[in-house]
């Protein structure tokens, strides 16, 4: 009869000891930790001088030489000084007024150009194109003597006009918008054409929809930009009631006896609630219109 062994079965892990693996996200967590905490200590430093400023704007001097970094009890006193007494509301709506039809204008500008770059055929559009891109190079203070003499002689001195006239046209959003209608299907100018309408029913009723993310994009930069003029209203505006909140906010170095931080430090925050408002309500937009040509 034959000899039947039984042989055991070689030795097995042990589930039951076996913990439970690491998942991939979890492991990937565990390698990204380090860039995470440089992004928060990124963030903290960034907003550091922000955080400071609204520190000062509750202080006095006294308080804000000690290096106090608990609030102080000043933030009304502060306030007033800066609303009442200084007016400041007053400039923040004239630089409101003055952004606005900066924006308004150069998008409407933009929008038209970059319509006639892509959709005319002109003698000389490369030319003019060229042109335009060159202008980009060239800071607003090339120009702020010649650009001074022409305003005066219009008598345009202490008035909207002369601040936002000069600047409703933008290198920047011709460029743009031209970019955008050139990465446009030709075909939707074709279809156009062939239900007989003219180039700006083209434009409102085809571009601008297709349009909205680099329009939004082009409005918060133009905002910011007609937000913080400084050299062009202080060379043109001497009426005080017509100034603009950045010339402003010089006054409030003065306020009382000597320099006083405080309400320079709450009007500078006040000051800069506009255009993060802006930024706030077409954020999604503006990121989207510099995405436009990520995935073409």
């Amino acid at each position: 009869m034959a000899d039947l062994t039984v042989r055991a079965a070689p030795p097995g892990p042990d589930k039951a000891a076996v913990g439970p693996q690491p998942t991939g996200a979890l492991r990937r967590r565990k390698r990204t930790w380090h860039v995470h905490l440089l992004l928060v200590a990124t963030c903290f430093v960034l907003c550091a001088p922000v955080l400071y400023a609204l520190l000062a704007a509750t202080q006095n001097n006294a308080q804000l030489f000690s290096f106090q970094l608990t609030p102080g009890e000043s933030l009304a006193r502060n306030f007033e000084v800066v609303w009442e007494s200084r007016s400041l509301g007053r400039y923040m709506w004239n630089s409101t007024v003055v952004a606005v039809a900066i924006t308004v204008g150069k998008t409407i500008t933009a929008l038209l150009a970059g319509l006639a770059f892509v959709y005319f055929r002109f003698p000389g559009k490369w030319f003019v194109f060229g042109f335009v891109l060159i202008t980009l190079m060239m800071p607003t203070e090339i120009s702020i003597l010649a650009l001074f003499r022409i305003v005066s002689g219009l008598g345009w001195n202490d008035s909207t006009l002369g601040l936002t006239v000069p600047f409703l046209a933008s290198a920047t959003g011709a460029f743009l918008f031209r970019q955008h209608f050139a990465n446009l299907p030709a075909e939707l100018s074709e279809a156009a054409q062939l239900d007989g309408a003219n180039p700006l029913q083209f434009l409102v009723r085809i571009l601008i929809p297709l349009s909205w993310n680099t329009i939004g994009a082009l409005a918060v930069i133009q905002f910011v930009y007609g937000w913080n003029q400084f050299i062009w209203p202080l060379l043109l505006i001497s009426d005080q009631r017509e100034q603009l909140v950045q010339v402003g906010l010089g006054s409030l170095t003065q306020a009382g006896q000597g320099q006083a931080y405080g309400p320079l430090m709450l009007g500078a925050v006040l000051a800069s609630i506009p255009p993060l408002v802006v930024f706030l309500a077409l954020q999604r937009r503006f990121m989207n219109g510099f995405a436009l040509t990520r995935d073409k």
